[in-house]
């Protein structure tokens, strides 16, 4: 994702590390006697949640945006979470969105909470020389507001990875970088009126939305069910258009009802899409009250209380904080719904699972993080048990928008971070990430093999960011397998081939499909090597193939593009096919069909 890995790895850190202080001594921008008084905004969901109205005091608002925004600016890995929700309304603001801020609006269309000025990311940072870089905005995220730009301003959402700007509506252009590094991102089921697109960001994906046009982008630009995409001119421009999206069913999301009650809707499956499925004001799916859910809080919650409320066959809300877990969370019930507000942050102690579902119907997971903890995890997520065979197609589990993490908070471990066993599974969004930079990131603190792991047959995802893990990045074992829009990057810093191959192959390929599988499909597919360090850059170390598959009639991989650092390099594009990428360049390869 950066050019220079050395950027992120201590600039950043040093950056991550000075901010700190800040937000220890403000964890709430409501607390601390020159802070705003934030008590007026808080309700059923707690402190660190916070509710708007329009009819309150603009200026108050602002007060307590802008305190927000200075404490989160920089807490890359700081312990404070925040969500950001408008009832319903018109508001003459600018909301920015920062580290662990989630801004979220209450109406049940995106046009019921109109902000005149921005919904924003604009947070960047300067190093070598380049300014405005935000390959490190990350873990944010912004959802259905119509949003009308100031003076037909530019929108700025200059972000990287777990950053998604999702339903909704812009009347104007948005932009998502600030004109240098940005390593982003996804658009989905959101309508812009005019431009969208990048000034230099490598890798963007859009799903399920209606832009005016789109304009930039470097490395790879994948959009699926978009209507106003650009023509795929692959190779001229590392562009790949899909014109519909084969099923998905959309993020749940939090809302405000007209009798006055808080209630999550729960998008139906759709098939065969383009465009946002809420264009119409006619958006097919489930109401469901509040009162069918748990509300947890970290500081009353636990393993133990979590679990008791699924049992009992409660949904789960996790208000904002950090969860830490001596059992596995356990969801037994069919359409059992687990939605997080303001990135809230699983942590599994003892080696223990995060969480872990039967193989049951309807399971939607969405809008939270797990970290993995200091003991072994054998995987932080596991969707449906070993063995898993039941087949629900149309009421299949769907995850949204969900982290995993190795690292950077602190030293963790785990074989692999996201586990999907179950059939038909969809995956809308997922950054799965061992870290480059902060605590815990040398080749000999702890095991992380893998950050996902298919074992399911006919699962889709869309939207699939998968970095830095010590063996496959991806590995797919199920049958009929789909991935649109993947990126990935390499391990930076294997000690030398003869410690990091597979086989005897140089390194391990980022996504591997088993040779026993017969059908898998992926689309748009960016994959990067950054190696540094002394001892890797002496070594010399390079990858063989960035992807590897078997030769089988059902596998058809489209559009694959590589590029390398400034140190070693990749082979091969995929099974000892395509150019070799040297330091500094982009190659594009067209892909591969197995034999007919």
């Amino acid at each position: 994702m950066r050019p220079i890995s050395f950027c992120r790895h201590f600039f950043y850190t040093l950056i991550a590390l000075l901010a700190l202080p800040i937000a220890a001594g403000c964890s709430n921008p409501g607390k601390g006697s020159d802070a705003p008084d934030t008590s007026q905004y808080t309700t059923i969901f707690g402190d660190n949640v916070f509710v708007f109205e329009d009819t309150m005091d603009l200026d108050g608002i602002r007060t307590t945006l802008d305190a927000l925004h200075k404490q989160q600016m920089y807490n890359e890995f700081g312990s404070e979470r925040y969500a950001l929700l408008f009832k319903p309304g018109t508001y003459e603001i600018d909301v920015t969105v920062d580290y662990y801020m989630q801004a979220l609006g209450l109406g049940m269309y995106p046009d019921e909470v109109t902000i005149n000025g921005a919904v924003q990311s604009t947070t960047t940072t300067n190093s070598n020389n380049i300014p405005n870089k935000v390959t490190t905005m990350f873990w944010r995220g912004a959802e259905n507001f119509k949003v009308v730009p100031r003076d037909g301003n530019m929108i700025y959402w200059a972000v990287s990875q777990a950053a998604p700007y999702r339903r909704m509506h812009v009347a104007g252009d948005i932009n998502f970088d600030k004109g240098s590094w940005a390593s982003g991102g996804v658009l989905a089921n959101s309508l812009v009126e005019g431009r969208a697109g990048l000034t230099s960001g490598q890798q963007w994906m859009t799903r399920n939305s209606t832009i005016g046009f789109w304009e930039g982008g470097n490395w790879n630009r994948v959009f699926v069910g978009v209507e106003g995409a650009p023509d795929d001119t692959w190779p001229d421009k590392p562009t790949t258009v899909i014109d519909k999206t084969p099923i998905i069913r959309e993020k749940p999301f939090l809302m405000y009802t007209e009798s006055g009650e808080y209630a999550v809707f729960v998008p139906a499956l759709q098939r065969e899409t383009s465009g946002p499925s809420w264009r119409n004001r006619d958006e097919q799916g489930e109401l469901i009250p509040i009162t069918s859910f748990h509300i947890a809080f970290p500081e009353k919650d636990n393993a133990t209380s979590i679990n008791q409320a699924l049992a009992n066959g409660r949904h789960i809300l996790f208000t904002p904080g950090i969860y830490k877990l001596d059992k596995t969370l356990t969801i037994t019930k069919p359409n059992t719904v687990v939605l997080g507000l303001g990135l809230p942050t699983l942590i599994p102690q003892n080696g223990e699972i995060a969480l872990v579902t039967d193989d049951i119907p309807g399971i939607k997971l969405a809008g939270f993080m797990v970290d993995a903890g200091a003991g072994l995890s054998p995987t932080l997520i596991e969707i449906g048990t070993a063995g898993s065979d039941a087949d629900y197609p149309d009421n299949p589990i769907s995850l949204h928008d969900i982290y995993c993490r190795v690292g950077g908070a602190g030293v963790g471990q785990a074989e692999t971070t996201l586990t999907i066993n179950s059939n038909y599974v969809i995956g809308d969004h997922f950054w799965l990430w061992r870290a480059d930079h902060g605590i815990g990131t040398d080749w000999g603190e702890g095991q992380n093999k893998h950050g996902l792991v298919v074992n399911g047959d006919h699962v889709t995802i869309y939207g699939l960011f998968n970095e830095h893990f010590q063996g496959y990045q991806t590995f797919w074992k199920g049958e009929y397998g789909s991935t649109y829009f993947y990126q990935s990057e390499i391990p930076y810093h294997p000690p030398s081939n003869e410690a990091w191959n597979d086989s005897g192959k140089a390194g391990y390929a980022s996504y591997k499909v088993a040779d026993s599988v017969q059908h898998h499909q992926a689309y748009g597919l960016g994959i990067y090597s950054f190696f540094s360090g002394e001892q890797t850059v002496s070594n010399n170390v390079r990858l063989e193939n960035a992807m590897e598959t078997p030769d089988n009639s059902g596998i058809e991989i489209t559009h694959i593009s590589t590029f390398a650092g400034l140190n070693g390099g990749i082979n091969h594009s995929i099974n000892g096919m395509g150019p070799a990428t040297e330091p500094g360049e982009l190659k594009l390869y067209d892909g591969f069909k197995g034999k007919q």
